[in-house]
């Protein structure tokens, strides 16, 4: 029996009701507090760590610990034994079984290999104890229990998973910087052993562990421990981190190729060879930016900037090739990319597979060319100033779309979601990583709800919370005309980029509203150019004006577009904000908190956020108009939004999740509130200090970054 889905805590509770009697007649196998789980002693490091998180599990739900046995024999009590299943299996598939061991009745884990292994053993714990596999993120426990029947019959197959390759990119990590800080990784190696732990509970494969760090830092070591393939992001070929690129030294693979092949070799050099790694290749800029920011002949000539990267692509395979023969590569056609690949200017050997991204809104830009044995860059949360980086953001029915559309041209060969700071977006990661490893088509966007809002809040929330799922998504204001990002549009003399022939909807995210919220603010007050510091950049790069926000001009004409955006949004907002506060009365008790956070905080943020950007639009518009006294009460306003906002995130923050807003520097709702308050005195009193010309993105990556100190990338 073929048993897809990740909601089957029924059946075994079907089994215990029935004191599991099996088809086959005879009484099935009982687990409680006396069994054990069976290990050989040969069984592989990340087999044992997840042997003992079922240990875990197992003592939540029974209330004693397990011992972890090499034998069947040496059980006292009923067994669980972990092992690799007989004969050739897909790559990554398990059973979960009933079956006699030495004369003993057991229940069996079995794997195709050591990620089956592990899969089989994260799955019993999710169907048969009832262990929600995000529980970290969602403060879920299991309920209580005194034992749990398999029926004798008990035999299920899980096949191989549709999306080759699957995983998280915790990309712009401020929250999980601030809320928990480490001086040698960044963010606590406890942190990044769950993170890389509820990957592993969700079916994915690859991680790649964190936005800027070098290939022998602490977390690529544990993510290895874990069983975890290691991966890099678009910005960082062969793990080069690029943001650290040392001063004086040439990045120009026109004039000094050989610097830049030294420094691939140099990141190849320090991985261990026991480590799986799945290689990104390309060629791209000292951030995350267009490699044309740094060399002036392919400016204005993506035929050159194509074949430079093309060229990049070739050496850095051989350079992999020379320490790993059998390594894998990919590349993702990030911004840009999407455009060169277009264009045909790209020549990617057929080895590399090809990965389209999304812009951050879950609309992939491969423009219907999409084809088989490729794959897929997702967010569900971005962080650009413009999308959400604070509360969920892509629609449930827009990942089955377009993940259902990648599944139906073939192009399952690769699927990384960019979860940011994972916490505020656990809905829309556990949709996606459920879709790639069982298939888009398994369940429609409603049936998910109904398993989402059931494990979560109970059953009888579901209608309720699915109503307000739907409401959430359709409350934003949309974008109209949508331009695209930095480095796929017209920059650096670019041609622009190919006309869409795939329509998306794109909406107003909570990070737009801080950033053109702020920006009017400051642009009214100061009159002046807004400086911005570098931050994932080179610590050795200068400060240098914004040039999106373009004085009196924009700023009238920024205000008086959200005066109607926003204007006509608000009224769907605020019927969110009532549906969160009215649905809290069919939320079981015991998840009350989660729910403060899922769906309170992430309601208010969105609901304040455009009442802010709405009351500081009509402030700078009455102001213009001369009447200031208006002016200084819609200030004032946009200060109570912001209060109110700060007050709702507190109830968040419950237990161990203290101080998790403390490291909101990239959305920056704090610096909101500290810039309308000067703005409401501002308008009152001219003379009232007003606050720095300067764009606070910085302050993010100083201490994401601070960890490594002034190390830079090894290019001797």
């Amino acid at each position: 029996m073929v048993v897809t889905g990740a909601f089957c805590l029924g059946l075994a509770v079907l089994a215990q009701a029935t004191g599991g009697v099996g088809a086959q007649g005879g009484r099935g196998v009982v687990v409680n507090g006396r069994t054990a789980i069976v290990l050989s002693a040969d069984a592989k490091g990340p087999v044992r760590l997840a042997a003992e998180d079922l240990a875990s599990d197992m003592q939540k739900v029974f209330g004693v610990k397990p011992r972890i046995d090499a034998s069947v024999g040496d059980a006292s009590g009923s067994a669980i034994v972990v092992s690799e299943a007989e004969g050739a299996r897909p790559a990554e598939s398990f059973a979960i079984r009933v079956a006699e061991d030495g004369g003993k009745r057991v229940v069996r884990l079995e794997g195709a290999d050591m990620r089956g292994e592990i899969y089989a053993i994260y799955e019993f714990s999710q169907e048969f104890l009832g262990v929600d596999p995000m529980y970290y993120w969602t403060d879920n426990e299991p309920a209580k229990r005194s034992e749990v029947v398999l029926a004798a019959g008990t035999d299920k197959e899980f096949p191989a998973p549709v999306f080759k390759y699957r995983g998280w990119f915790p990309n712009d990590e401020d929250l999980l910087t601030g809320w928990a800080p480490d001086e040698k990784t960044g963010i606590a190696p406890a942190v990044w052993e769950k993170i890389d732990e509820t990957i592993l509970r969700l079916k994915g494969n690859i991680v790649v562990p964190g936005t800027w760090n070098f290939p022998d830092e602490q977390e690529m070591r544990i993510a290895g421990e874990r069983g975890l393939i290691l991966t890099q992001h678009h910005a960082m070929p062969l793990g080069v981190n690029v943001a650290r690129w040392p001063k004086d030294v040439p990045y120009n693979y026109s004039t000094h190729p050989e610097i830049l092949e030294r420094a691939w070799t140099d990141a190849v050099a320090v991985v261990p060879k026991d480590q799986e790694v799945l290689w990104s290749v390309g060629l791209r800029g000292l951030s995350d930016v267009s490699y044309a920011s740094m060399d002036p002949s392919v400016v204005g000539n993506d035929k050159r900037l194509g074949m430079l990267i093309s060229k990049a692509i070739d050496e850095q395979m051989k350079i992999v090739r020379a320490r790993f023969p059998d390594a894998h590569f990919v590349t993702d056609l990030w911004q840009e990319g999407s455009r060169l690949e277009q264009e045909g200017y790209l020549k990617i050997p057929p080895e590399v597979t090809l990965v389209w991204a999304d812009t951050g809104y879950g609309d992939p830009q491969d423009n219907g060319l999409v084809s088989a044995g490729q794959g897929i860059y997702f967010h569900v949360a971005m962080m650009n100033g413009h999308a959400n980086q604070l509360t969920e953001m892509v629609p449930v029915e827009t990942i089955y779309e377009q993940l259902g559309r990648y599944q139906k041209a073939g192009a399952t060969a690769y699927f990384l979601v960019n979860t940011s700071d994972e916490r505020p977006v656990v809905m829309t990661t556990r949709a996606v990583m459920d879709a790639v490893w069982e298939g888009a088509d398994k369940k429609t966007p409603d049936e998910f709800y109904k398993e989402w809002i059931t494990e979560e809040f109970g059953a009888k929330a579901v209608p309720a919370l699915t109503e307000f799922y739907k409401a959430y998504f359709a409350a934003p204001a949309l974008v109209q005309p949508f331009h695209l990002p930095p480095g796929m549009a017209n920059r650096l003399g670019a041609p622009p980029p190919p006309e869409e022939k795939i329509h998306f909807t794109r909406w107003y995210g909570d990070q737009l509203y801080h950033t053109e919220g702020r920006e009017l603010m400051l642009q009214t007050i100061l009159q002046t150019p807004i400086v911005s510091v570098p931050s994932q950049a080179p610590k050795w790069e200068l400060p240098r004006y914004l040039t999106r926000y373009g004085g009196a001009d924009w700023t009238d004409t920024t205000a008086k577009r959200e005066i109607v955006a926003c204007g006509e949004a608000q009224p769907r907002w605020d019927a969110v904000w009532k549906m969160a506060v009215a649905d809290e009365s069919v939320v079981s008790a015991s998840r009350r908190n989660f729910y403060n956070m899922a769906v309170l905080t992430m309601a208010a943020t969105n609901r304040d956020s455009n009442q802010m950007l709405l009351d500081v639009s009509h402030a700078v518009e009455d102001l213009k108009a001369g009447d200031k006294t208006k002016a200084e009460g819609e200030a004032q306003s946009a200060v109570a939004a912001m209060n109110h906002l700060l007050t709702t995130r507190k109830s968040a923050e419950y237990g161990k999740w203290k101080n998790w807003y403390r490291g909101d520097w990239l959305s920056g709702v704090y610096r909101t509130q500290q810039t309308a308050e000067i703005f409401a005195k501002w308008i009152d009193d001219p003379m009232t200090p007003v606050p720095p010309a300067m764009d606070w993105g910085w302050e993010a990556y100083y201490h994401i970054l601070h960890h490594e100190d002034d190390r830079s990338v090894d290019v001797r």
